[in-house]
Order: C-alpha cells, then sequence, then structure tokens
C-alpha cells in the first residue's frame, strides 16, 4: 500500500500551449506497472479551457466543484457541474473548462498507452467555446 498525502505533490500551472486562461494541475496518482491509470485534479478560472485534444484510451472527468463546459467535435457546447462524470471516448476531439462567469475543478482520469496519455491540438477559439 502506498498513501500519498494531501499537499506532498506540487501544483503546476496548465501550459499555455495547451490551455487558455488560467488552469492549475495537481497531480493525485501516477501508474505503478502494470496499471495504467493517471490521475490529476484540475482547477480552471472563469474562461479557462483546453485546448481540442484527443486520448488514446479514452478520459473520465469527475466535476467536483463549480461549473464547467464540454464539448466534442461536432456537438453541443454543455454544461457541466459537480456530480457529473463525463466519459470521453478513445480518440474523440474534444475540450473542457469552466465556464465564462465561474471556475470549475474536475478529477481527470485517463490511461497511458506506450508512455502516452493525450494527444493535443489547436486552441479553442472565442467563437467554438461561446457555442
Amino acid at each position: 500500500m502506498e498513501i500519498l498525502k494531501n499537499g506532498s505533490r506540487p501544483s503546476t500551472k496548465g501550459d499555455p500551449r495547451w490551455f487558455t486562461g488560467s488552469v492549475r494541475l495537481d497531480p493525485l496518482f501516477d501508474p505503478h506497472d502494470p496499471a495504467r491509470a493517471w490521475g490529476a485534479a484540475v482547477t480552471f478560472e472563469p474562461g479557462a479551457r483546453t485546448a481540442w485534444h484527443t486520448h488514446p484510451l479514452g478520459q473520465t472527468l469527475i466535476v467536483t466543484l463549480g461549473r464547467g463546459l464540454a464539448q466534442r467535435e461536432g456537438g453541443p457546447v454543455e454544461t457541466i457541474q459537480p456530480g457529473d462524470v463525463v466519459w470521453i471516448p478513445p480518440g474523440e476531439r474534444h475540450w473542457h473548462g469552466a465556464s465564462p462567469t465561474t471556475a470549475m475543478t474536475h478529477i481527470a482520469i485517463q490511461e497511458q498507452r506506450d508512455g502516452k496519455i493525450v494527444d493535443w491540438m489547436e486552441k479553442v477559439s472565442d467563437e467554438q467555446y461561446h457555442g
């Protein structure tokens, strides 16, 4: 058994190449062989969001605080809130982040394939964000 104490791993800022606005990533766990799951708590300030991206083995988001937005390519911009669980299938192009007026925190869980958990693409435009 391993217990990772709260606050034992430093927070990092979201890389501006892949995020718009202020984003904080708090690592929760990394995979231990043979497991592949990786998890982090991600906090988006109002208006902040990811770039378009995909995950080779999919992603699960568990919204814990605030109000957010999520969109898969070709679908509507959808509101997400605490208690919502969002499943993004492998290879599905999508983005997610906070609403324009309210911060949002979610736990992101994804599995790595050959050491990779995400494929980043272009940033989400303001027009796309506002739907």
